[in-house]
């Protein structure tokens, strides 16, 4: 079995990078904590502040109680309620760490920065494929509000570096496993 620092450096590589301790419950472990620059809109910004206030309060509560309840049941050593529910709890706690990290480290585009002569983080880019000629339109965020399914491409994505500091009419290719895709800039706008 690989030591866990190791673990943790394989799984979820971040650079740079310095060992931070974690403590859950009376045994601390290494884990990395990035020191890089966390992009945000104010949009992201406030979802995650939303998202920080709920676990805080609303799900500490709830996974409380049911620490609690599953106490009720007896014998601690041998109650697999308890174990789940002090599991929960470590996520939580965990999840709760990372986004306020990430607060701590945000760097908050405002909507009056946002460039509409050339695409930059908060920009919504329309782009026309040069072969199937299919029009796609995305919004540039950071990579902590990313989330291609709702078009919300990193900035560090392939799309999105090849999109950062174009203007309308430019052509990008952006690689992907099988080749390229070539776009046209169609319009630049502020995202919604």
């Amino acid at each position: 079995m690989l030591p866990l620092s190791l673990t943790t450096t394989l799984l979820f590589p971040i650079m740079p990078a310095t060992l931070g301790a974690v403590h859950s419950g009376s045994c601390p472990r290494k884990v990395l904590v990035s020191r890089k620059e966390v992009i945000l809109t104010e949009q992201g910004l406030k979802e995650l502040q939303d998202e920080v206030s709920y676990l805080s309060t609303v799900k500490r509560e709830e996974v409380a109680e049911r620490i609690r309840a599953a106490r009720d049941f007896g014998d601690i050593t041998e109650n697999s309620e308890y174990d789940d529910a002090k599991n929960e709890q470590a996520l939580l706690e965990h999840r709760i760490s990372l986004l306020q990290e990430k607060l701590r480290r945000a760097r908050v585009i405002k909507d009056s920065e946002i460039d509409t002569d050339k695409v930059c983080v908060g920009s919504t880019v329309s782009l026309r494929d040069k072969d199937t000629k299919e029009v796609r339109t995305y919004t540039v965020v950071g990579s902590a509000e990313a989330d291609p399914t709702k078009g919300r491409v990193s900035n560090e994505s392939p799309v999105g570096q090849a999109i950062i500091g174009k203007r309308v009419g430019d052509e990008v290719t952006v690689p992907v496993p099988v080749g390229a895709i070539r776009y046209v800039i169609l319009d630049i706008g502020k995202m919604d």
